[in-house]
């Protein structure tokens, strides 16, 4: 690999694709993305950084889902796992098509952009799969609940007065089984896009791998690509600037430069809400603690900025 270049793995995350509020059509995604690339674009052309780009999934997918329901006396469904690695497919087009028009317009045409499709090991141990905890796809009355329940096996849960939901494990990462693979690619100076959505949920059974409905946290999953693939700087790209101190408080503190000790410290005092930022937090922890040389967080349009110290919140061993 290139020394001179550092590796970035970049996730970005849903509001990089779906706003709130929008409907979803492929137009209003397409206008998103080129929004966010814009940014990657640059970090690739300042001749600075090798970009590995990741990213969620979970409109796309519940809309895949939901199609599946909605279709399903016409078109056989798909399995969750399936259905994720469509979504892979749908969203990584988007993004290595409008990459690739915004680098030809620069004059760099000529670097590779590649989607992989990615699986990633989890444990069949792991706890997650006696206690599942993550709401996919549509919402039900409870009889209809009841039914899937009763007919399909789904685990079911009413998701916070709004409806009854499928409710599936959320395992934690293993390995990027694909990591090689995306290697090799980057070593080929090619932008690669991959472990979209948390990857596909997998498990290995002697020599041979096994589809399993499943979610997998994507910014965990984004950091344990991070590390499969070497890479020195981690960066979570979210609807916030920075993390903060006492969020929407008079209190409130944004974070600039942190090391891994105070953030740590951080979480442990509660600072960071579970399912928006304490995730974030927590695989930017995991990355540092890994060797990673750090970890950054800030928006979309603030990337480029945030490298350069000028913008974000980035964790440091020291």
């Amino acid at each position: 690999m290139n020394e001179e270049k550092k590796l970035v793995v970049v996730a970005l995350g849903g509001n990089a694709i779906l706003q709130p509020g929008q409907r979803g059509t492929f137009e209003e995604q397409m206008e998103n993305v080129r929004v966010t690339c814009n940014q990657l674009a640059q970090m690739v052309l300042s001749g600075q950084y090798k970009v590995v780009i990741t990213h969620g999934n979970g409109p796309q997918v519940g809309n895949i889902l939901l199609q599946n329901e909605t279709a399903r006396e016409v078109a056989a469904p798909m399995p969750l796992f399936v259905c994720g690695a469509e979504s892979q497919g749908l969203i990584g087009l988007m993004i290595q098509q409008t990459l690739h028009n915004l680098l030809a317009d620069e004059g760099r045409g000529d670097i590779p952009v590649a989607t992989v499709v990615t699986q990633v090991v989890v444990d069949r141990n792991d706890p997650a799969f006696e206690n599942p905890t993550k709401p996919v796809g549509p919402f039900y009355s409870e009889d209809e609940a009841r039914k899937l329940q009763s007919e399909k096996g789904y685990n079911v849960r009413e998701d916070a007065g709004r409806g009854w939901r499928r409710v599936v494990p959320s395992p934690d990462p293993i390995a990027i089984f694909e990591k090689e693979a995306i290697r090799q690619l980057v070593d080929a100076r090619s932008l690669v896009i991959a472990s979209g959505g948390g990857g596909i949920p997998v498990v290995q059974e002697g020599g041979a791998l096994r589809g399993v409905d499943a979610v997998i946290d994507k910014d965990l999953a984004g950091q344990r690509l991070a590390v499969d693939v070497g890479a020195k700087i981690f960066m979570v790209l979210t609807d916030v600037e920075q993390a903060v101190l006492h969020y929407k408080t008079p209190q409130a503190t944004p974070l600039s430069r942190v090391t891994l000790e105070e953030i740590k410290r951080y979480q442990a005092e509660g600072h960071f809400a579970k399912g928006s930022m304490e995730p974030k937090i927590r695989a930017a922890i995991r990355f540092v603690e890994g060797g990673g040389e750090r970890a950054v967080i800030t928006s979309l349009d603030r990337a480029v900025d945030a490298l350069e110290g000028r913008a974000g919140t980035t964790i440091t061993r020291d």
